[in-house]
């Protein structure tokens, strides 16, 4: 078995965002007559004892690396992020920041697959929207002209009547599937993934919010599904606006970055223009309960975000800044308590959909779609199409053929 350099052990447990106590319990290392397993495991990382195989297996399983990352000479440089659109103080804890980074990377590692298999098999359509608004004036001011030319932008690339054919949907699941078939129909890959395969690892909304790969033959969206359904549409478009300005990042909850404040304008105008405000029929001298009952109403009828059309209300001067934050913080608590009793209805009466079910949803038609085409063709092997799918190779068939 070839050496391996201590410092990839050291490097791959630290970006995995564990403690040697925390990493031993993963990796299944144990105590013995003589040394405890944290002390095996700095032996280790000190090059006074080698991994076994088995060792080294568990930790790729567990520290989120392939195997072949342990035999590197050494550690690789970090894997950037593009451009961290997220300026919210303390957002960067070390318990979250791991999970982001790796999340960050295998969402890298299964676009260039994507990518990689387009080429391949001569199926290379550059998308002419990337990128179509990166010299376009007055994006750092957020000029009027500025947003109304990406609006129509917007438009035109989903093909889609807004808001009118979006508020038409039943339901806000309804609603954010149609303007995810229009985005697929573009050419964009939109995923739905908040963790790393369980609970255990759920990434919090006010942290990551959506990510976006910027890429004129394989561009991927990734919005974190422990949102709601109304608040997935507005990072959607939100994300898609990135594209138009041809910026591969991460978005939070909040927007202080020039770019994440166009876009954030943009994604809102598209879904609730100006002019459709004062159908809210709200005022800043009504009480709190009244504006909160209102935007409830109006939010519901069309399918939007709550804090969404706050925020709209807010920034047209309709409500001030403390009562805007109020309402803000009640959305999210009414958001938090109904997920709790959808979770909680969900133990109670077990069945619901299938894994399969479950899964094809969050990977999305299109990814589905090119996969079985490529496996199809031969051009992807069952393991290669596991990765892009994110599912076990067993699984494989069963996800392509119920899709």
């Amino acid at each position: 078995m070839p050496t391996v350099n201590p410092e990839i052990l050291v490097w791959a447990r630290e970006t995995a965002g564990l403690t040697p106590q925390e990493a031993v319990r993963k990796i299944r290392l144990h105590d013995s007559r003589g040394m405890t397993a944290v002390d095996k495991l700095i032996a280790m990382e000190r090059g006074d004892k080698d991994p076994t195989r088995a060792n080294l297996a568990q930790m790729a399983k567990h520290y989120r690396r392939p195997l072949l990352a342990f035999y590197l000479s050494q550690p690789p440089p970090t894997t950037t992020r593009g451009v961290d659109f997220r300026t919210i103080p303390g957002i960067q804890s070390d318990n979250v920041s791991h999970l982001i980074d790796a999340l960050v990377r295998e969402m890298r590692s299964r676009q260039s697959m994507v990518r990689a298999v387009l080429k391949s098999e001569d199926e290379v359509n550059p998308l002419p929207f990337v990128g179509i608004l990166k010299d376009l004036e007055g994006v750092s001011a957020c000029t009027d002209q500025a947003v109304r030319y990406a609006v129509d932008a917007l438009y035109q690339v989903l093909d889609l009547d807004l808001p009118t054919e979006y508020c038409e949907e039943p339901n806000s699941r309804a609603a954010f599937n149609l303007l995810r078939s229009k985005a697929e129909a573009a050419g964009v890959f939109v995923l739905l993934k908040g963790n790393l395969g369980s609970y255990h690892t759920d990434i919090p909304v006010d942290v990551f919010r959506g990510f976006v790969i910027a890429d004129d033959i394989a561009p991927f969206v990734i919005i974190n599904n422990q949102d709601s359904p109304s608040a997935w549409s507005f990072t959607l478009l939100h994300e898609m606006v990135h594209l138009l300005l041809n910026e591969t990042g991460i978005s939070g909850y909040d927007f202080e970055m020039e770019s994440e404040v166009f876009c954030n304008t943009v994604a809102s105008t598209c879904l609730l223009p100006t002019k459709d405000l004062e159908q809210v029929g709200i005022n800043p001298i009504q009480d709190i309960i009244k504006q909160e009952q209102h935007i409830s109403s109006f939010a519901q009828r069309r399918n939007l975000s709550h804090t969404m059309v706050a925020c709209r209300l807010f920034r047209a001067g309709s409500t001030d800044q403390l009562s805007f934050n109020d309402l803000r913080d009640r959305f999210a608590q009414k958001w938090e308590l109904n997920r709790s009793k959808q979770r909680e209805r969900g133990r109670q009466s077990p069945g619901g959909p299938s894994y399969y079910g479950v899964h094809r949803y969050r990977v999305g038609r299109a990814l589905l779609s090119l996969t079985g085409r490529m496996m199809g063709s031969g051009a992807l092997s069952t393991t290669k199409a596991a990765k892009i799918l994110d599912v076990k190779p067993t699984h494989v068939g069963s996800m392509i053929a119920t899709r």
